[in-house]
């Protein structure tokens, strides 16, 4: 074997798996919105029409789709700033020691995590109940009327956020943990020996070390909000009257209930863009780390 030719043989699997698995779908959505494909078309291929831009028409002409769409850009708008900020928070504060206790609490973050959004769902659904949930149970304790978390076209917003929010911390908890393991230990010593307070050491040191922890752990959580779909599908159904109806819900709900397949890849092509076009001003917008 060339040695020229080591590098390429050694990511020509991972190349495969991604082109299969990443690309090869894109395309085919991307086909496949020029069509009027259906669940009919999927048995016979003949029966399918291209019908040109005409899906892409029909959706941006789609009140239900820019409701979905703003739906996903509120949940985002909340969401990502609270869970970063959220996650950098905690694991500041569990960096803080190595004892037994803040390693049984890490575990404890990352549970959300690895749970069974089923599971999830279950938990939430007891806690959100307008009669026997435990939030307006505590409500009623201080003498507040019930909330209807799920039913209510704005609480129901909040009521998603929250879940999301409590989920993604603990993964990101962890990506904060193991990049505050390469801090390098003599800029906090000189920084005490400066007599800078601790407050003032994670502030001024910490945090601009963790800029492209930080910056990671932003595009992949915008990215998981754009394509919010798990909890307003087993929580809300996109209810009340779609007030929780993401993108990625309506594109379930058209291609998958409704089996309009090419219209349902047209709105995919506009999301994967969406997506796209957000992740490259970001990645063009940030400072390179020699600039620290």
């Amino acid at each position: 074997m060339k040695a020229r030719s080591a590098p390429y043989l050694f990511i020509a699997p991972t190349m495969i798996l991604l082109l299969a698995f990443g690309v090869l779908p894109i395309l085919i959505a991307l086909f496949v919105s020029f069509t009027d494909m259906n669940l009919a078309g999927l048995g016979n291929w003949s029966v399918i029409e291209f019908i040109g831009l005409d899906n892409y028409t029909k959706l941006f002409a789609d009140p239900d789709f820019w409701q979905a769409l703003t739906n996903t850009g509120i949940f985002a708008i909340i969401g990502v700033p609270c869970v970063v900020i959220i996650s950098l928070v905690i694991a500041l504060l569990l960096n803080r020691s190595g004892n037994w206790f803040f390693k049984a609490l890490r575990t404890f973050y990352f549970v959300p995590a690895i749970t069974a959004i089923v599971a999830i769902s279950l938990v939430w659904g007891y806690l959100y109940n307008t009669q026997f949930g435990l939030f307006n149970y505590i409500l009623s304790l201080v003498g507040l009327p019930p909330v209807q978390w799920l039913s209510d076209p704005v609480m129901v917003k909040v009521s998603l956020v929250l879940v999301a929010v409590w989920r993604g911390t603990g993964l990101n908890v962890i990506i904060f943990l193991a990049a505050l393991q390469g801090v390098p230990k003599e800029y906090l010593e000189a920084a005490s020996l400066d007599g800078a307070s601790e407050f003032r050491k994670a502030v001024s040191v910490v945090i601009p070390l963790l800029r492209f922890a930080i910056f990671f752990v932003t595009i992949t959580t915008i990215i998981a909000w754009l394509q919010f779909f798990d909890e307003p599908f087993v929580l809300t159904k996109g209810g009340p009257l779609g007030e929780s109806t993401s993108v990625s819900l309506f594109l379930y709900q058209t291609g998958f209930s409704a089996s309009q397949f090419g219209y349902a890849s047209a709105g995919s092509v506009i999301l994967f863009a969406i997506i796209a076009a957000i992740t490259l001003i970001q990645l063009r917008t940030r400072r390179s780390d020699d600039d620290y």
